[in-house]
């Protein structure tokens, strides 16, 4: 017996999870001006990156994602539904937790703020609360999905041993 459908929402928990952590320091940091270490620096958001890892391709033997050689397997679409899953799908990969340049710095006005350049104004976090509740959200219930897809796996597989 295969659980490879377990698998794949294991890797999604996993993913979704790096992503929550990754919006809650983005969300901790939102008025960081200086690196841990106290030098000047301003912190940049993070993003969780993920890529879909299939395990072979209807394109015949090339590199994937990761450098990997894949190709169709022999009996593509031809055998059982077991064999057909996993000639597919794969799960999650997270690539990267990568900082956001895309964005650019907040620039405020506060000439009493110790970082505060000669001007007066003060380079802050390109961190948008209501940007990362709505990732943090997002996150929460892609996780709640994938519970639950694995709570019905589970309970199939069970039904499935009793036959």
């Amino acid at each position: 017996m295969n659980f490879h459908a377990l698998d794949v929402s294991a890797s999604a928990l996993h993913a979704q999870r790096i992503k929550m952590d990754t919006v809650a320091s983005n969300i901790a940091n939102v008025s960081t001006t200086k690196n841990p270490d106290g030098t000047p620096g301003v912190y940049r958001r993070k993003e969780a990156v993920f890529a879909s890892v299939y395990n072979n391709r209807l394109d015949g033997n090339k590199d994937d994602f990761f450098g990997e050689k894949i190709g169709p397997p022999k009996n593509f679409l031809k055998g059982g539904v077991e064999e057909n899953v996993n000639a597919i799908s794969s799960g999650v990969k997270i690539m990267e937790v990568a900082e956001d340049y895309s964005t650019p710095l907040k620039r405020v006005y506060n000439p009493s703020h110790p970082d505060a350049d000669a001007e007066g104004y003060v380079d802050m976090p390109n961190v948008n609360v209501v940007k990362e509740m709505v990732d943090m959200i997002t996150a929460s219930r892609a996780y709640e999905a994938n519970v639950t897809t694995i709570k019905a796996t589970k309970s199939m597989i069970t039904s499935a041993m009793k036959i």
